[in-house]
């Protein structure tokens, strides 16, 4: 039951009336900027309705961090045409503590890992 510093973030957008589209939209470059960042494990959204999920996992919160720097104007975007109504964050307690400055004015919910399986 060995852990690693893998930390995920798990945003949930609804779009706003009328702006499921332009939402959709940004998703190809969200994707774009992210496939150049070293410390992204995994990265990808699915959609139900009018909601954006985002499944996104990153080496440690350093990484996590970088990557919403170099993602910043195009979530600037987002939540122009779409509302955050949920933000999930799980990891080690150690990668959680080094995100709860930059990422607690967003209210996540904090998910400390416990045990699980890696290959």
């Amino acid at each position: 039951m060995s852990q690693n510093a893998l930390v995920s973030i798990h945003p949930y957008f609804k779009a706003l009336p009328g702006k499921l589209d332009a939402a959709r939209a940004l998703l190809p470059q969200f994707v774009a900027k992210t496939a150049t960042e070293p410390g992204c494990r995994y990265y990808e959204f699915t959609l139900n309705d009018d909601v954006v999920f985002c499944r996104e996992g990153y080496t440690s919160a350093a990484a996590a961090l970088a990557h919403l720097e170099n993602v910043g104007d195009l979530l600037q975007q987002m939540l122009g045409v779409s509302e955050l109504i949920r933000l999930e964050l799980h990891g080690p307690a150690a990668e959680l503590d080094v995100l709860r400055g930059p990422l607690g004015p967003f209210n996540p919910a904090w998910f400390v890992w416990e045990c699980g399986v890696q290959h």
